[in-house]
């Protein structure tokens, strides 16, 4: 298969909730041995405590089974150790990696600029949701942050080039699609519009492989060393 050109070169390598398939998920530790394991980006979810604090969480709910408390109720200092705070993140890993954060509080998103500002990777951040007006709304948050409608197809009613010429108007940079969705007819339409096309759950070698020949920008992995691999494959 002829390899398509991407718009991002080299695509991004983002490394899912951190190493997840390799350490616990969303921990510094994971997120600094998926550096290690070749990982270009970052990825996890956000959220802000009841003190205004950005956190890393996948589900946004903390404690035991039988008492569950969502991380807007408590402050920073109530959650477990292991929660990150987003400022922690960039303390450990710097501000080399491109990040990729789901705002699962949209409340969340003016403090997660203002910390990659002060860290000194505001144009690395992409901000993620799957409402496209909410994203649309943080445009006016920076200039040089990356706005990321996380989407399916079958979601999209107006069809993908009305979609693709809506993120142009709004300022919205890339469309994230599991992996399923995407073909390179499709990837190709959302750079006609100078968009960026991301591509999530790629988690065996053939998968990873056939979005980076059909010039997919971005990847999302549980497996590290699976995504460099074939980032290297790419650039043979």
């Amino acid at each position: 298969m002829p390899r398509l050109p991407s718009l991002r070169r080299p695509p991004i390598g983002f490394a899912h909730r951190g190493a997840r398939a390799h350490a616990p998920e969303n921990t510094l530790e994971a997120f600094v041995l998926a550096g290690r394991l070749g990982a270009t980006g970052l990825e996890s979810d956000v959220w802000l405590t009841a003190d205004g604090v950005a956190v890393l969480d996948h589900d946004g709910v903390v404690g035991s089974r039988l008492r569950r408390r969502p991380i807007s109720t408590l402050t920073r200092q109530e959650l477990p150790a292991h929660v990150p705070t987003l400022a922690e993140l960039y303390d450990t890993v710097g501000a080399g990696y491109e990040l990729s954060l789901d705002v699962k509080d949209a409340a969340a998103a003016t403090e997660v600029v203002a910390v990659a500002r002060a860290a000194g990777a505001e144009e690395r951040l992409w901000l993620c949701h799957p409402d496209i007006e909410v994203v649309a709304s943080w445009r006016g948050l920076s200039d040089g942050v990356k706005l990321v409608d996380s989407t399916r197809l079958k979601r999209i009613a107006e069809g993908p080039e009305r979609r693709a010429a809506r993120h142009r108007s709004l300022g919205i940079d890339a469309v994230n699609l599991h992996h399923t969705d995407w073909t390179g007819g499709l990837i190709a339409l959302w750079h006609r519009f100078d968009r960026f096309a991301l591509g999530w759950d790629a988690q065996l070698p053939r998968i990873l492989d056939e979005l980076l020949d059909a010039g997919i920008d971005g990847v999302f992995s549980d497996y590290v060393d699976r995504m460099a691999d074939a980032l290297a494959r790419l650039g043979s």
